[in-house]
């Protein structure tokens, strides 16, 4: 965790032991979810999420990070399999989900998803903010695992054009992460993935953590 401020991720094996996994995933599959193709967006409404995005072993890398006060505000899960392949294209996560819409500086666009308010966020906020993508399978070079630029994160909120710009000085790096083991990551850090070449699936559940629901001159956030 000591790199994660300098090249904005870090990766922890061997969080989440492979029994716990295997039940978390039954819990999942009993839960009444909205399912896409891809996955689950608003996931943090299901218990199974909850219990485990508020467990120790995940609130202590929060709190190492974020300070005692850490709290999950949001889960995804993202379910990529040879039935539901997709490619993501180099980005930063700056949407937040938010209790109310108002007008204030350097927030939006505005969008509604499944009944969340959510807001394109500044980078003072995002800053505020850490994921931590636990992984459900073995992520490996054949099935589509998160490439990051490492280092951008420290750029602020980029366009579409200073991320291209960024693409021809910066290295992308290929994030190989074990069963149960868990990527931290800034929203900020520019990432993408790449279509699954196999058969094996690539689960991931993405928690973001605050340090508080307010982020922002009275701007509370959504939990989802």
């Amino acid at each position: 965790m000591n790199d994660l401020e300098k090249v904005g991720f870090s990766i922890i094996p061997d969080v989440i032991s492979p029994r716990e996994v295997g039940r978390f995933i039954a819990d999942l599959d009993e839960l009444h979810l909205l399912r896409s193709k891809a996955g689950i967006r608003h996931a943090l409404r299901g218990s199974a999420v909850k219990e485990l995005a508020n467990s120790p072993k995940l609130l202590k890398i929060a709190q190492c990070v974020l300070g005692q006060t850490a709290l999950p505000f949001r889960a995804t899960l993202f379910d990529k399999s040879p039935q539901s392949n997709w490619l993501v294209v180099w980005h930063q996560d700056t949407a937040l989900p938010l209790q109310e819409r108002r007008a204030l500086p350097g927030w939006g666009p505005w969008s509604m998803k499944e009944g969340v308010i959510y807001a394109h966020a500044p980078a003072s906020a995002l800053r505020k903010v850490l994921a931590l993508r636990v992984h459900l399978d073995d992520s490996t070079t054949q099935n589509g695992p998160l490439r990051v630029l490492p280092g951008s994160h420290t750029q602020g909120v980029l366009t579409d054009s200073a991320i291209h710009q960024l693409l021809r000085r910066l290295s992308g790096m290929e994030c190989i992460v074990p069963k149960g083991g868990v990527l931290a990551m800034r929203p900020l850090l520019v990432h993408s993935s790449s279509k699954s070449l196999g058969k094996a699936p690539r689960r991931v559940l993405h928690i973001e953590y605050s340090a508080s629901l307010n982020v922002d001159d009275g701007f509370k956030l959504a939990t989802a």
